[in-house]
């Protein structure tokens, strides 16, 4: 068994709801056949009255999105609402007659395309220097607010419509020349460069590296997606766990999320889609909602529950 277990699952329990439904009305029938045109596997939530659903899509990058839809109950003569972690949404185009929840799917994967430098910049910013608040960056947000040393925030607003151009600006804190060297200097941006080489070459000065980032021969120390924490806490229930760092990683590229096995086993085990087979939990990942799957047996904690 492994996480492909897992999605075939939730993708039985999706297809046996709306086949139960689907012999209601002509509204459910319709939903039903077209979830089945675009398949199950992409689908992550489904509302009871088949009105609203959300879809997982990867774009370019191997970055996850989800695409969630609402639907009228007079649908298709009221077009979707649909919604996602997008800087600005795309103009669907309906046809009452001949569009079908795919060519919605499609529209949005057009305008992920259209998107994809965007992302790529700001990836680059959130690996590459301090940003504020950085626990989980906003793909819909343009702004990022980055560490400048010396008590100085630097608030950047990428544009999403040409991503690599000189960014408007703002300076908070204890700026010392900081604003007289991005207006003396900002000619100097170049497209050929890196976001975070141009800030640095325009400010005259090395920006500080996000909190955590070592070299690439210390192991990193992150935070746990759920605890907020690097170590879990120094408690003699945990016996060899206590004060161990995070040790789980989602395996999408784009999330890349670290947890402490013990939080996220927790965590999976509060939400009811989730299955266990043998000694192995099947669910999805808190925040991409990609396949997980974590092994208990080496859990002190869990151990010491099942011999109680």
């Amino acid at each position: 068994m492994n996480a492909s277990g897992n999605k075939s699952s939730q993708e039985s329990v999706g297809r046996a709801r709306c086949e139960e439904l689907a012999k209601s009305s002509s509204f459910y029938r319709k939903v039903y056949s077209e979830i089945e045109e675009i398949g199950w596997e992409p689908l992550r939530r489904l509302g009871g009255d088949l009105t609203f659903f959300s879809f997982h899509i990867l774009d370019k990058k191997g970055r996850a999105h989800i695409l969630e839809i609402q639907l009228n109950r007079d649908y298709p003569k009221s077009p979707p609402s649909v919604s996602a972690d997008v800087p600005y949404m795309f103009a669907l185009e309906w046809s009452t007659t001949s569009s079908r929840l795919k060519d919605v799917m499609h529209q949005f994967q057009k305008h992920l395309d259209n998107l994809q430098e965007f992302w790529s910049v700001l990836d680059d910013i959130d690996k590459s220097l301090c940003v504020v608040d950085a626990k989980q960056p906003s793909r819909a947000s343009p702004v990022r607010r980055i560490h400048a040393g010396n008590d100085c925030i630097l608030i950047v607003h990428v544009n999403f419509n040409d991503p690599k151009s000189l960014p408007e600006c703002r300076f908070i804190g204890h700026m010392n020349n900081l604003h007289m060297l991005w207006r003396r200097n900002s000619k100097k941006w170049s497209m050929e460069k890196s976001f975070p080489e141009n800030l640095e070459c325009i400010l005259g000065t090395e920006l500080p590296r996000p909190q955590g980032l070592h070299d690439e021969n210390d192991q990193q120390q992150v935070d746990c997606g759920i605890c907020y924490a690097q170590f879990l806490p120094t408690d003699e229930e945990l016996g060899a766990r206590s004060g161990t760092r995070t040790d789980y990683t989602c395996e999408n590229m784009s999330c890349n999320k670290s947890f402490h096995s013990l939080c996220l086993t927790d965590w999976l085990r509060s939400i009811t889609t989730t299955r266990q087979s043998f000694d192995v939990l099947f669910g999805n990942c808190p925040y991409c909602s990609d396949p997980v799957a974590v092994k208990i047996n080496n859990m002190n904690r869990v151990n010491k529950t099942n011999q109680s």
